[in-house]
């Protein structure tokens, strides 16, 4: 089966209020438009997806879907329901042209993957699958500023993007538009020239970005911890924490340069964002990574958080060792840490303590670090 994802992204977002198209600001340190891309992406039954764009957007546009392997960009139009048509005409001609579409808002950059699975799941059911809420404020009817008539909002529901459906009743549905007519949705095309769409649940996060205050709004935050231990035995002079490198009797056995601090942060960022250990991104068997600058494996580890649309809040360290001696080197850490994370030195915590002679630590035989990090989501203006 088939399925594509259309992305109309040729708006100029003039009520934002800002000086470039809306969908190109950043959120967490990734842009509106790559935000939405990365979630259908990752669907695996959507094969080609098109972005909607304008002339004026489509350098900076292209240079935004380059790390996307499914996604190109084809022509926008003046209004959304130009642009959509655009697109269903350009996957009309390819070859094997998709058994569905789905249509989504470049603006929307917190559709979840289960709304996506949802929508091609109806699509597939109905024919037609519209994204929906229910109203749950009192509505009324106005007539010149004043309330006329209630209307009953058990029937009233709010409708949201991706809308997928069959693509050849949608596409026959668009060939059909006459000049008088006027939507702003996908679900108004279908319906006035196929049939009533079929609604399935939205979700409350998935809001679309209109004005300035609404990507100030949009904060999610989450915590990680990582931890990591390395043992002193390496034949070197010094050994290095949080890209400082410091003297000492032995070094730490590691296949990378043995930063436990900068791993333990690593893992906290990995595990606040919901990803793999950096076991699974940089495996000890890998050659490439021997002897690797850990600050410079955070900062990959800081671009992977980004793309998940978040990046470092501020960060918390706790250093367990016994020797070396660590107090005059730790502002140093702090500002490496700061830089690469992107935060201010304030922002990061660094304590440094003994184990009071017990256990490993305490016998001198090697380093724990404990990491809690903070990251969120947030404009960037």
């Amino acid at each position: 089966m088939r399925i594509a994802a259309v992305i109309p992204a040729a708006g100029c977002g003039t009520r934002t209020g800002f000086s470039k198209n809306k969908i190109l600001q950043k959120i967490g340190g990734v842009s509106v438009i790559a935000r939405t891309l990365s979630v259908f992406e990752r669907e695996e039954r959507i094969g080609d997806i098109l972005v909607c764009a304008s002339e004026n957007d489509r350098a900076e546009l292209a240079r935004e879907i380059a790390p996307f392997r499914k996604v190109s960009l084809t022509e926008g139009g003046d209004t959304r329901t130009q642009s959509v048509k655009n697109a269903l005409e350009t996957l009309a001609r390819l070859p094997q042209p998709p058994d569905y579409v789905l249509i989504h808002d470049a603006a929307r950059p917190f559709v979840s993957e289960k709304i996506i699975s949802d929508c091609i799941k109806t699509a597939m059911q109905f024919g037609s699958a519209v994204c929906a809420l229910p109203c749950t404020d009192t509505a009324v009817l106005s007539e010149s500023g004043f309330a006329a008539a209630p209307v009953a909002r058990d029937k009233l529901f709010t409708l949201q993007t991706p809308q997928g459906f069959a693509f050849a009743p949608l596409l026959g549905a668009y060939r059909k538009i006459a000049d008088g007519d006027a939507f702003t949705d996908d679900s108004g095309v279908f319906m006035k020239y196929v049939g009533p769409p079929r609604l399935f649940a939205g979700e409350r996060q998935n809001v679309k970005l209109t004005f300035s205050e609404d990507f100030h709004m949009q904060t999610d935050m989450r915590t990680g911890i990582g931890t990591d231990t390395h043992a002193f035995g390496a034949k070197q002079d010094h050994i290095v924490l949080g890209g400082v490198r410091i003297p000492s009797e032995s070094g730490l056995i590691a296949h990378s340069d043995g930063d436990v601090l900068c791993h333990a942060v690593m893992d906290a960022l990995l595990s606040a964002a919901g990803l793999p250990d950096i076991g699974h991104h940089f495996p000890d068997t890998d050659a490439q990574y021997k002897g690797a600058d850990s600050l410079a494996l955070l900062a990959k580890v800081c671009d992977l958080v980004a793309a998940e649309g978040f990046a470092a809040g501020n960060l918390s360290v706790s250093v367990m060792a016994e020797k070396p001696k660590l107090a005059p080197y730790i502002p140093q850490m702090k500002q490496n840490l700061a830089d690469v994370l992107g935060i201010s030195p304030q922002c990061v915590g660094i304590s440094a303590g003994t184990n009071e002679k017990l256990g490993y630590i305490g016998r001198g035989e090697g380093i724990t670090v404990f990491a809690n990090v903070l990251i969120k989501s947030g404009a960037k203006m």
